[in-house]
């Protein structure tokens, strides 16, 4: 069997052995990023001061220091968990497809369980630093997203990200087809479009489990 770490792949490749497709349109994509969850007085306060804390610092911040001063305080923000599921840092994965192991750390993942992920729902993989990149950061969070996908037991589309510095990309992946967000960039207004995408995530899962 062979096998391959998310940190290989490139996005033409996962194209080339798994069928992937990008679609230049996803009603999914456009729900998820058009959605209008409510943000209150406090989360808006603090929102901007991690905003303008960015703003100072995204370009010399390395990439633990992005992850623990907005990466992760943004997340704590959004509160992706509940009852039956949460948010994991730093977790394994792994799945085969036609005869290949896909395998790999993803930075975060949201997923039933409350030792170990279980079934995942939505995945942040590669944060990078302002100005640095290292492979392609696209094919590394498909190969987690359909690694995830394979993972789970109802056929509901798996939601990812992918984070540059200030730039946040949107994916969505259903089967072979996903679609990919325009730049979200962090240190502008769409900071509120970013939190509020997070906290549709939230609400998903909790539609999802309880089907």
């Amino acid at each position: 069997m062979k096998t391959k770490s998310f940190k290989y792949w490139l996005t033409q490749q996962l194209h080339e052995q798994f069928g992937l497709a990008r679609l230049p349109v996803s009603p999914l994509l456009d729900a998820w990023l058009t959605t209008t969850e409510p943000i209150t007085e406090a989360e808006q306060t603090r929102l901007e001061r991690l905003r303008i804390d960015l703003l100072a610092n995204a370009d010399y911040w390395n990439e633990e220091e992005l992850k623990v001063k907005f990466i992760g305080q943004l997340l704590d923000l959004v509160q992706l968990e509940g009852p039956t599921f949460r948010t994991f840092y730093d977790r394994p994965l792994s799945a085969t497809l036609n005869g290949t192991r896909l395998y790999g750390t993803v930075d975060m993942v949201v997923a039933t369980g409350f030792q170990i992920p279980t079934e995942p729902f939505f995945c942040i993989h590669e944060y990078k630093q302002e100005g640095r990149r290292e492979g392609d950061p696209k094919g590394q969070l498909l190969a987690a997203m359909l690694v995830a996908q394979t993972l789970n037991t109802a056929p509901h589309p798996v939601y990812g990200c992918y984070v540059l510095g200030r730039n946040w990309f949107f994916v969505v992946l259903k089967g072979t087809e996903y679609a990919i967000s325009d730049a979200y960039v962090a240190t502008q207004s769409d900071l509120l479009a970013i939190f509020q995408a997070l906290r549709f995530i939230r609400r998903q899962i909790e539609t999802w489990l309880a089907d």
